[in-house]
């Protein structure tokens, strides 16, 4: 008997916040989370703006011994994942089975800042005083596995690293585990920490970021005419799901049920998105038809909208497609055009935002979009928050690499 699966849980690091209300309450008000950058001297770099977390002391919330053994994308992982524990109410060896609680946290890239740091001593100091912790701390992996020694999870273990659909394809997966009967509980969702030297130049050097640098709060831009790239941004979106019937029997608050997941590749380009978005148009069909819905059962769309020009209309040519008529009626909306793009951690924290919007009412807006591109002619909520009865919402994220993920949540019925 397959379950059904729900989300009980729910965790964000974020520029726009830490905690669940402050970070729905700036995403209602439109407010951007995209600053200069000064965690690192980017005088010498065309985009010199990124959504950064700022004043982040992982010392507040974690041992300093243990701390200093994890990269920050990892600290942002767990952190993030003892919150949405926190708000679940699961307390792991008292009302869940460690056996029957699982972790599945991605990163797109992993340990960058720890890369970093430690190639620099080995030019500097050379290779003695590589770190001993350097290949633990920078693997992506390690942020699902320090989740589970720190929260005593047993269950199922693993790491997606996708690119941008890594944050989608990790609570996807969960959401198979449970409705298999593989475990009770998934600790899901993504972690990225890439505002680095590295990092800043290799996509400077793809021509993929904006380079709006005198007005930040307004570079990320999806679906406008005058976009010039994607913004940066770092932290964390954790997602505790759980069956169904797990959750009942210890009477835990239900945001939403997880109904539906589809992937495929784009099998064309290592960056950019097949003709028409052909790959993205499969990927959705195959959530629906994993949900048992139909297109007009969507209330909803959180699209990828990246703010780049092949992405965006690649994104809205696939809505179409699989849409029909009905795409111009179905509201779409992207909220990196407020969080910027956390990469591997964008779809945790989208997965929230589906999951905030069915709970309560609202869509929240994609802002900055002020002169249409021509080719994106949908809906796509336009600056102001918009009050709708939303049953149903999907989510997008699609990766370098081809990768394509979709989920689908609903409004939860007994």
């Amino acid at each position: 008997m397959t379950q059904r699966v729900v989300v009980t849980g729910m965790g964000v690091m974020t520029s726009l916040g830490r905690e669940l209300d402050t970070f729905w309450g700036n995403l209602l008000e439109g407010k951007s989370g995209v600053s200069l950058v000064e965690s690192m001297d980017v005088s010498d770099y065309p985009t010199k703006i990124a959504a950064s977390i700022k004043d982040f002391n992982p010392e507040d919330y974690l041992d300093r011994k243990e701390a200093r053994k994890m990269d920050r994308f990892v600290q942002f992982a767990v952190v993030t994942s003892q919150a949405a524990l926190k708000d679940a109410g699961i307390s792991i060896g008292e009302n869940a089975d460690p056996e029957r609680v699982g972790v599945y946290v991605g990163s797109g890239i992993g340990g960058l800042q720890t890369w970093e740091e430690q190639h620099t001593i080995l030019m500097e100091k050379g290779p003695k005083r590589v770190s001993p912790f350097f290949i633990p701390m920078m693997i992506a992996n390690m942020a699902s596995g320090q989740i589970s020694m720190l929260t005593g999870a047993k269950g199922p273990n693993s790491t997606a690293v996708t690119a941008c659909a890594t944050g989608t394809h990790s609570i996807g997966d969960s959401f198979r585990l449970i409705r298999d009967g593989e475990a009770d509980v998934m600790i899901c969702g993504g972690a990225e920490a890439t505002i680095v030297p590295m990092g800043m130049a290799g996509f400077c050097a793809l021509r993929a970021m904006s380079t709006r640098n005198d007005e930040p709060e307004k570079a990320s831009r999806p679906f406008d005419k005058d976009r010039d790239g994607f913004v940066m941004g770092e932290g964390s979106g954790i997602l505790v799901l759980e069956s169904l019937e797990h959750a009942m029997k210890r009477g835990a608050r239900i945001y939403a049920e997880v109904v539906g997941y589809g992937m495929s590749a784009d099998a064309h380009h290592m960056t950019d998105p097949a003709p028409g978005g052909e790959g993205a148009a499969r990927c959705m069909k195959h959530a629906l038809r994993s949900a048992g819905m139909t297109p007009e059962d969507i209330g909803y769309i959180n699209a990828h909208g990246t703010s780049t020009g092949a992405g965006d209309k690649a994104e809205t040519a696939a809505v179409k497609t699989v849409f029909g008529d009905y795409a111009y009626k179905v509201p779409v909306s992207s909220t990196k055009s407020m969080t910027g793009h956390l990469l591997g951690a964008a779809g945790g924290v989208e997965a929230v935002i589906i999951a905030l919007t069915l709970k309560n009412g609202m869509i929240p807006p994609t802002i900055n979009l002020d002169n249409p591109d021509e080719d994106c002619d949908l809906d796509y909520v336009p600056n102001t928050p918009r009050k709708a009865e939303v049953k149903a919402a999907m989510s997008n994220s699609f990766g370098f690499g081809g990768h394509n993920a979709t989920i689908i949540l609903k409004k939860y019925e007994a």
